[in-house]
């Protein structure tokens, strides 16, 4: 048995808020949080459940390019090391061998491959649905094969269309009822990609449960999505690439070049909306491809200049994504994976995102967690 002391943001039962307590908890010989005394007199460390990432793709080098087993390892433990303690893939390929049920890595969550429209999302990454009708069938596979996830690409830029090529949803509001509806009934849930405003309506229609990205939610969808319980995981640093993404496009895609301007343009005070229309935010960093890995503190400071305060982030990175996900925080019977401060994390966000030291099942590993 091994017992922690100092500060935690701690409680007594999942179905609580958490409260800082100061005291000693527990770690069982399996690497699971005990029994915790309550004692004012006790000083110490300050002591956090892990962060989440829920949209990170562990395996994905360069855009459209698969990562070396090596290369994949190296994302793994510099997500790690910067406080991530539990992903949700987004949709991946296959994970190089050491990865999945390393103890020594952050537990990953896995949602299946991608599922696209032929030449609608990067090249490799999807599997590709060339029959509308196939759509329900491939998402019941992919949620038999996840760990209780599917991830859709909802739009994607249409080049067929020439000039007027734009972002354009990839599949008929009917076919995507049927898809959610048969991943359902698996028990799974359903996230999906969405850049676009054109997107969101069907994908609310169709009962979906998670929208990545989101950058083309309308306040009423906002409110939509917070009266439901449907999460964004609003991708800050990804958005941040909009205006390259329409400066790449020119003059052969001008449509398209202007939408993702205008998206660019509007982000910080539509990540505002969203927060203010009460929607949960789902921290992800897209890692893979556009992003390195081991940028959470960078997303969580770009949250942090859209106007949320260092608290109420770390609530929606820590135990609040972790509810939202299924998993533990810093709770009875929950797996042992905590962020150790020396001092006060709740005093700025950018202390937040600097564990010196981050534990799964127990076993600690000095962060490198230097926020650039």
């Amino acid at each position: 048995m091994k017992f922690l002391s100092g500060n935690f943001y701690y409680r007594e039962q999942a179905s609580k808020a958490p409260r800082w307590v100061r005291g000693q908890l527990s770690i069982t010989e399996d690497g699971h949080f005990g029994t915790f005394r309550e004692d004012s007199s006790v000083g110490g460390d300050y002591f956090l459940p892990g962060f989440c990432d829920v949209h990170c793709h562990i395996g994905f080098a360069a855009v459209g390019q698969l990562a070396t087993p090596q290369e994949a390892l190296a994302q793994a433990q510099a997500d790690r090391d910067c406080g991530i303690l539990a992903i949700r893939d987004c949709g991946n390929l296959e994970y190089a061998p050491g990865i999945l049920g390393n103890p020594k890595l952050p537990p990953i969550i896995r949602c299946g491959r991608h599922i696209a429209r032929p030449k609608r999302y990067m090249r490799l990454l999807p599997l590709e649905v060339e029959n509308l009708s196939d759509l329900p069938q491939v998402m019941a596979v992919q949620a038999q094969q996840s760990d209780g996830w599917v991830k859709i690409v909802a739009d994607w830029i249409d080049r067929s269309n020439g000039v007027e090529s734009d972002l354009d949803p990839l599949w008929p509001t009917k076919i995507l009822k049927e898809g959610i509806a048969a991943a359902h009934q698996t028990g799974a849930r359903v996230t999906a990609h969405a850049f676009s405003h054109k997107a969101i309506a069907g994908l609310l229609e169709a009962g979906i449960d998670c929208i990545e990205h989101g950058s083309g939610i309308d306040s009423d969808q906002a409110q939509e999505c917070a009266r439901r319980g449907i999460p964004v995981t609003p991708t800050l640093l990804q958005v941040e690439l909009f205006n390259q993404f329409a400066a790449q496009a020119g003059k052969k895609y001008p449509v398209y070049a202007a939408t993702m301007q205008q998206m660019w343009e509007q982000r910080r005070e539509h990540f505002a909306m969203l927060h203010q229309s009460g929607v949960q935010l789902l921290p992800g960093t897209d890692s893979g491809g556009y992003q390195p890995h081991g940028e959470l503190g960078r997303e969580l400071r770009l949250w942090e200049r859209g106007g949320i305060e260092t608290c109420e982030i770390i609530d929606f990175a820590t135990w609040r994504s972790r509810d939202y996900l299924g998993i533990g925080a810093l709770e009875p019977g929950a797996r042992a994976d905590y962020l150790r401060y020396s001092s006060d994390p709740t005093s700025e966000t950018t202390r937040a995102t600097k564990p010196e030291k981050v534990a799964l099942l127990g076993q600690e590993f000095s962060s490198a967690a230097a926020v650039r």
